[in-house]
């Protein structure tokens, strides 16, 4: 059995090779291959190249590199014709694999999306085109799954791959004399540039109301930490505020985090998991911001805060011109975001403050995100979907051996 993936960024390469993994450990005959980085490569996926150095956001950017995944969709596909897949599994990354998708479908390669995109929050009415061009959607949250199904697609729910390796029961931070402010600027190289300057500008109003915090940023890896470390020596208050940089360490820090403020993205399911208070800010254009408040479908940007409410689906409503000033978290969110043109940097450090502060503050948050986590805190998100990849693919293969020739 052939099983071709595809993952066009960090994440979805993380959870990509669980899934790779799985699906060795349930049937060690399937030959993996694929498009994706490093982590799919070192699991047992071979590569027809890496795709993760092209994770890139927002129309322009697409637009300039749209020659290299032309280049991709060809390779893929010429896979597709040497060795014919069972089945193709695509993770996130929507705009490239619906390319993918219309490639696959017609060589009469079932396709499966795993952590499907989020068109019940951005784009509904590619729904459409979900249901000409997907057979199969593996749901990672309730919410999402109820919304696939309703929408007349084969849906099966296997729960969110980053609780796969984490610690579900949320350990409490090791204990500490000084609280830990986790500041996480994001994987992709312009949410780092968008919003970095945020982070310190609130670290520093945290260092002035509680200084004895430590404060920590925490990078993808070395590349990243590095540019962090130039925008910090440039920046004439960060060197005062001693703010550590770590490379390739989130995961540990988040366990040892008293709260974070954090790029808006999946990484607030891992602070979920950990039940780390955390602020959410998200910096863009206003330009941006009204396209987005015309297109929008979902309540709040942050996937904690969907789980939280009741109606997480639905429309916002548009504007015509960006607020003058950043406004207020709505008090629903369990985790304060801010999806800002202006710097929300003063209202994410009050947050953060209060939780440092306010030992009663800090509880009610946490025992919001126990309840949250009670509900949708799992690990078995790859095995899980491993069982369905292999049950669209077909049944193993039946062994010659005992036959008689006729």
């Amino acid at each position: 059995m052939r099983v071709f993936l595809s993952a066009g960024e960090p994440s979805g390469d993380h959870h990509a090779a669980l899934l790779v993994q799985a699906l060795r450990a349930a049937r060690p005959e399937v030959e993996c291959v694929g498009l994706g980085g490093p982590q799919m490569a070192a699991a047992g996926c071979r590569l027809v190249a890496d795709m993760t150095r092209l994770a890139v956001m927002w129309f322009l950017r697409v637009i300039l590199n749209i020659h290299r995944f032309v280049d991709l969709a060809r390779r893929a596909e010429r896979s597709f014709l040497d060795a014919r897949p069972d089945v193709c599994v695509l993770v996130d990354f929507p705009g490239f694999h619906w390319w993918l998708a219309w490639r696959a479908k017609r060589h009469g390669i079932p396709v499966v999306f795993y952590c499907p995109p989020q068109v019940w929050a951005w784009a509904q009415w590619r729904v459409k085109k979900m249901r000409r061009l997907v057979d199969h959607v593996l749901a990672a949250l309730p919410f999402e799954h109820e919304w696939f199904t309703a929408q007349g697609m084969r849906s099966t729910l296997v729960g969110h791959p980053f609780f796969d390796e984490l610690d579900v029961e949320g350990t409490p931070p090791a204990a500490s004399s000084r609280p830990l402010v986790l500041l996480l600027p994001g994987s992709r190289g312009q949410e780092i540039e968008g919003v970095l300057g945020s982070l310190v500008r609130a670290a520093a109003t945290i260092r002035r109301d509680v200084p004895d915090a430590r404060l920590a940023i925490g990078a993808l890896h070395e590349r990243h930490a590095r540019r962090i470390e130039e925008v910090l020596r440039a920046t004439d208050t960060a060197p005062s505020l001693g703010i550590e940089v770590h490379a390739g360490r989130t995961r540990s820090l988040i366990h040892e985090a008293t709260a974070a403020i954090a790029c808006s993205g999946s990484v607030s399911l891992e602070l979920l998991a950990a039940r780390v208070p955390t602020v959410i800010v998200y910096r863009i254009s206003g330009l941006a911001y009204v396209v987005q408040s015309w297109f929008r479908h979902a309540r709040f940007i942050t996937l904690v805060n969907l789980l939280a409410c009741r109606d997480p689906v639905g429309p916002v409503r548009p504007v015509l011109r960006p607020p003058a000033t950043v406004p207020p978290a709505d008090p629903e969110a369990v985790y304060p975001e801010y999806l800002a043109v202006q710097d929300p940097a003063v209202r994410a450090a009050a947050h953060v403050v209060e939780w440092l502060t306010d030992p009663a503050a800090r509880c009610r948050v946490a025992d919001r995100l126990e309840a949250i986590a009670a509900d949708v805190v799992r690990g078995g998100s790859a095995e899980r979907a491993a069982a369905a990849v292999l049950a669209i693919a077909g049944p193993p293969a039946v062994p010659m051996v005992g036959r008689r020739a006729a």
